[in-house]
């Protein structure tokens, strides 16, 4: 299991090659990105705050339940904190599995999760100001 907050840009790749396996018929990965836009407001980039040591902790456990219930094999979650700008990746998630339904289902679990209760804040910054989601 690999969890990473970091403050540089993210790299799909290195994700994906941290949960490689011989037993692993599949990687699945999982790119979120900046958009340029939120309820029809233009967005020019985002914020992202986290306590580190919390939020470390519960991608962990998140990464683990999701490998556990799904039979996946491996997990790396990556998270970027800081300014990113329009495009950037935001969020990587890799998961290897014996099988592509099992490694689909446990990155979707991951993403889903980790928005419900890992302990990073977004602020989204507009032309006209910022709010905090």
């Amino acid at each position: 299991m690999e969890i990473l907050i970091t403050a540089e840009p993210l790299d799909e790749r290195g994700a994906a090659a941290r949960v490689s396996d011989p037993g692993a018929g599949a990687v699945v990965t999982f790119a979120g990105t900046v958009r340029n836009h939120f309820e029809g407001r233009p967005v020019l980039a985002v914020e992202y705050e986290a306590y580190r040591p919390m939020a470390e902790r519960k991608l962990r456990d998140v990464a683990e339940e999701a490998v556990r219930r799904h039979g996946a094999t491996a997990a790396a979650v990556h998270h970027r904190v800081g300014r990113l700008e329009v495009g950037e990746a935001s969020v990587v998630i890799a998961v290897s599995a014996p099988h592509r339904a099992e490694a689909f289902a446990a990155c979707r679990e991951i993403i889903d999760r980790l928005k419900e209760v890992v302990p990073i804040w977004k602020r989204e910054v507009f032309a006209d100001g910022a709010e905090w989601r």
